[in-house]
């Protein structure tokens, strides 16, 4: 006996959509189930996060990916085409320059912007293209520039101050060209120089290997407070671990990238350490006098250009001696 037209597509019909629906609830928990794992890891790792700022102080994996970026433009720069590096060391100086003269002028000393990051572009290639004579007439040049600047301002009514507070913006004027722009030509002469790029990429290298150094020795062993009124979070373990890591890392470079003798390496690690070091308690105690963290919050996880320059600043100076004598 036949069936009732259309009953079995019916019941076939009727199971298709069963099936549908089963298979979208499926989806539908898997879906679910992702979501609470993907909170969940997310939960955990900002709480690692958390943790690791806490105790560090910084966005830590941030500040990795922004110092490997630096990094890799540095060794682009410098192996490929040298003339790079004098444009980045112009575009650092100037950042640097606009950095410590902002935080001037919170601490009321009024440095003119203008001419301060002005004299520090222009320095970079003159001091490349004409050497250390160069260097000398652009620093000086930039020192008169800024000073007769803030002279004629104290002109206008608008900016007039004190005798006395005049004299604290012209030091501060002065401070800023001797301090950001005199340091880093240090920088583009010496790469300037017949083979001189090994030996920019030398001792940055060797003052990244201190900070590096101090900053996890500092972080695993630091116990006992190196100068906790200018710098609370330096310690003697950690500059151990800095001048163990500073000496290893000058070893090897004069030895198989400079060409010199091991006993050089010694020296000459020794020396960008404590240079490093100084620099970095240097701006740490003027940021503590002017009342900041950060120079700046252009780098995250690293605060500002001249935060991350401070160690690099000073030993470049050292650096184009050492060149000078022994290159």
């Amino acid at each position: 006996m036949a069936g009732v037209p259309g009953e079995d597509e019916s019941d076939a019909g009727g199971h298709d959509r069963s099936s549908r629906e089963e298979f979208k609830a499926q989806v539908q928990a898997r879906k679910a189930d992702l979501e609470r794992q993907f909170e969940a890891s997310k939960a955990q790792f900002d709480q690692a996060q958390e943790k690791i700022q806490a105790r560090t102080g910084r966005n830590l994996i941030l500040a990795i990916l922004i110092g490997l970026a630096f990094g890799g433009a540095l060794l682009l720069s410098l192996l490929v085409f040298k003339e790079l590096f004098m444009v980045f060391a112009v575009v650092l100086a100037g950042f640097a320059s606009y950095e410590l003269t902002q935080a001037l002028r919170k601490a009321e000393f009024h440095v003119p912007r203008i001419p301060t990051v002005a004299s520090a572009v222009l320095a970079m290639p003159i001091a490349y293209y004409a050497g250390a004579g160069g260097q000398l007439l652009a620093v000086l040049g930039a020192m008169l520039l800024v000073a007769v600047w803030r002279l004629v301002e104290q002109a206008l009514p608008s900016h007039r101050r004190s005798a006395a507070s005049l004299v604290r913006d012209l030091a501060a004027g002065t401070f800023v060209q001797g301090y950001v722009t005199f340091l880093a030509t240090f920088t583009v002469v010496l790469t300037a120089a017949d083979g001189g790029q090994w030996w920019t990429l030398a001792f940055i290298i060797i003052a990244v290997a201190a900070d590096v150094g101090a900053y996890g020795f500092g972080l695993a062993f630091g116990k006992h407070k190196m100068a906790p009124v200018i710098s609370p979070k330096k310690t003697w373990e950690g500059f151990a671990g800095g001048a163990a890591a500073s000496l290893v890392a000058g070893v090897l470079l004069s030895t198989l990238m400079l060409g010199n003798t091991w006993w050089f390496g010694l020296v000459f690690g020794a020396a960008i350490f404590l240079t490093a070091t100084l620099g970095d308690l240097v701006e740490s105690l003027v940021k503590r006098d002017i009342g900041i963290k950060d120079m700046s919050s252009w780098l995250p996880g690293h605060g500002g250009f001249l935060d991350r320059l401070d160690s690099i600043l000073p030993s470049a100076a050292v650096a184009y001696v050492a060149f000078r004598i022994f290159g």
